[in-house]
């Protein structure tokens, strides 16, 4: 008579999967609670909201009468996802090739190296509303020191976070030539604020660019002198390409960081003067005119619209980046 042993083993292996898997979810548990907690239930609040006239509480249901109100035409939420996108096109390419060419010139043995990191780090790590402030203060038209070196120059005076003239027709102006207003190009308030948010993140993006450098191993760069490879063949041909996942990682966090960029801007200029982006029209809506529904909604479109260009970066990186 035989006697199997399949069925018994079987039966184990299936009772130490199932413990294995227990351990796995009572592990995870904490985790996933605090996702639930802190990410779930606020997004799905945020859309319960948003379907309502909401003033301290639910008024009225509106259905999607907050979205249509605003993806309607002369609304102000397109003027708003303008500046958003505006800021965003100046800072990015600005924060990045600047952050790239001084990892480059940190990642070389030059004398005093990491005393330069440190000091291009600093910005980062200080508080963005007191470096806001100070900024502010260098800007302003009367007593700021921009303007005090400009007059010892002999140049004009700028009116930096109080012009909302376009800096393309304010050169114009100044070479005596008139342009369409289409071709006004961003205001100085917003010009004045990206040069700000350049000298704030560009320590952290070379931090991250120093960090995608030291994973390159130096044998290539080795074997690429030996056999005759000048300093741009080697960052054109070793560099760049074994750079591109870092490069699309810093590309990936400045942009979602620009397009929801707040507390600089809202000290610098309350989102006057051509730089009221979703994020400062979002706060006002809730805060000053306690339109909880409608700030939800506009809160949501401006996620989607930043999702939207994460997929479309993903896209276009795919063929690009290579590990």
């Amino acid at each position: 008579m035989r006697v199997s042993v399949r069925a018994p083993l079987r039966s184990q292996r299936q009772k130490a999967q199932a413990r294995e898997a227990l351990l796995a979810y009572v592990l995870l548990a904490p985790a996933l609670l605090l996702f639930l907690a802190f990410t779930v239930f606020p997004i799905g609040f945020g859309l319960y909201i948003s379907l309502h006239n909401w003033r301290l509480g639910p008024r009225e249901f509106l259905g999607l009468g907050n979205y249509a109100r605003a993806l309607a035409f002369g609304s102000e939420f397109w003027p708003s996802l303008g500046a958003t996108l505006t800021y965003s096109l100046l800072a990015v390419p600005i924060q990045i090739s600047i952050a790239l060419t001084l990892a480059y010139l940190l990642f070389q043995k030059i004398r005093g190296r990491a005393l330069f990191r440190v000091v291009m780090f600093l910005p980062w790590v200080t508080s963005t509303v007191a470096t806001s402030a100070v900024w502010a203060r260098l800007y302003s038209p009367d007593i700021g020191l921009i303007n005090s070196v400009l007059k010892s120059l002999g140049l004009a005076p700028l009116r930096w976070l109080l012009e909302d003239k376009g800096v393309f027709t304010l050169i114009a102006t100044g070479l005596g030539i008139s342009l369409p207003d289409w071709l006004r190009g961003p205001s100085l308030a917003m010009v004045s604020v990206v040069i700000y948010t350049t000298w704030v993140f560009v320590g952290y993006n070379m931090t991250l660019f120093l960090a995608g450098l030291g994973n390159i191993p130096s044998e290539m760069y080795e074997a690429a002198r030996i056999d005759g490879a000048d300093g741009w063949q080697l960052f054109r041909h070793i560099t760049w390409p074994l750079l591109s996942p870092t490069t699309f990682f810093v590309v990936l966090i400045t942009v979602i960081g620009t397009m929801k960029a707040f507390n600089h801007i809202w000290v610098m200029t309350q989102g006057e003067n051509g730089t009221q982006t979703a994020s400062i029209l979002i706060y006002r809506q809730f805060y000053e005119f306690q339109r909880a529904g409608y700030a939800s909604a506009l809160a949501l479109l401006l996620s989607l619209a930043i999702l939207l260009v994460t997929i479309v970066q993903n896209r276009v990186a795919a063929s690009r980046v290579h590990y």
